[in-house]
């Protein structure tokens, strides 16, 4: 097993307040070899209070990963503008100087969590310590399709460590893998309480859920066909997104669902929306399809 450093920062270390002045310094200049997670709030806004606190946990969790600063935008109104904040919260994470990803609004402790591990893992860095190598060599197991190997990897790391989130997920993705989806649900609903809702079981459960779309999706030329006659109907267009997913294609579904979501985002109480969240999460964090994904909806969601 690999043993964790111990040089990492103190948790009081890595949240902070900071002026206008000095975000150039903190969080521009800061951000070049560390990830910044910038919290825009203010001392009315009561959705502040709310995110604060359960952002720096996961920010302290991730153990010298990522840092956090807070920017009282009443303060910093300058920074804000030239940002376009505008709600409070609004979350930025930043890295090598630049916004890397972000959201708005208050977030479930285990999506914030997700985010934080997004951002660690877009970043090139590492949060989760331990056996590391262990599951590098049985991730590469299953993306060159050896999946029996890979669960069989998967589930000896589990053996010496019962709580590896990144093992677990694994586990169930090598199932889905071998197209034995009821095991890689027992699996998933099998996971220890501490780790149920850990950004790489979700990210499992989402695949999940789309192998069990796939099992149901229609035929691609004729969805194509519905599509192009009636541009308009969203239904057909979700049915093609699904479709194409299941052959591969996922940027091809994201399009399909983004463009569901332009032109009527509530269609279907938000299912173009929700179905974008779940292809994102089944995405590594890092995969340019997901980040891509994400800044165009971003956009439109706050055009």
């Amino acid at each position: 097993m690999l043993e964790l450093g111990t040089g990492q920062p103190a948790a009081e270390n890595l949240v902070k307040d900071i002026s206008e002045a000095e975000f150039m310094a903190e969080v521009v200049d800061g951000s070049a070899e560390v990830p910044v997670i910038v919290d825009f709030w203010a001392p009315w806004c009561g959705p502040c209070k709310t995110l604060g606190p359960m952002l720096e946990d996961a920010v302290k969790a991730a153990k010298g990963a990522v840092r956090m600063v807070k920017v009282n935008v009443d303060e910093a109104q300058n920074i804000a503008g030239q940002l376009r904040i505008q709600s409070i919260p609004t979350v930025y994470a930043f890295y090598k100087g630049q916004p890397l990803d972000g959201f708005q609004g208050a977030l479930p402790q285990s999506e914030l969590n997700a985010f934080i591990d997004r951002v660690v893992q877009a970043s090139g860095g590492d949060a989760s310590g331990g056996l590391d190598d262990a599951v590098a060599a049985a991730e590469e197991m299953l993306e060159q399709g050896a999946a029996v190997d890979a669960a069989q990897t998967f589930a000896a790391i589990l053996e010496e460590e019962p709580n590896h989130a990144a093992a677990y997920g694994g586990l169930v993705r090598a199932h889905i893998a071998m197209d034995d989806l009821d095991q890689a649900e027992a699996i998933l609903n099998g996971a220890p309480a501490e780790i149920s809702s850990a950004p790489e079981l979700e990210a499992a459960h989402a695949q999940l859920q789309l192998a069990r779309q796939a099992a149901d999706a229609g035929p691609i030329a004729e969805l194509t066909a519905a599509v192009e006659s009636d541009p308009a109907n969203n239904q057909a267009r979700f049915d093609l997104a699904q479709a194409i997913y299941a052959a591969g294609d996922a940027e091809g579904a994201v399009d399909q669902l983004l463009e569901i979501f332009r032109r009527d985002r509530e269609w279907n109480d938000g299912a173009a929306k929700a179905q974008l969240f779940t292809i994102f999460e089944a995405l590594k964090p890092n995969d340019p399809v997901a980040l891509n994904g994400r800044r165009k909806l971003s956009s439109m969601i706050f055009a």
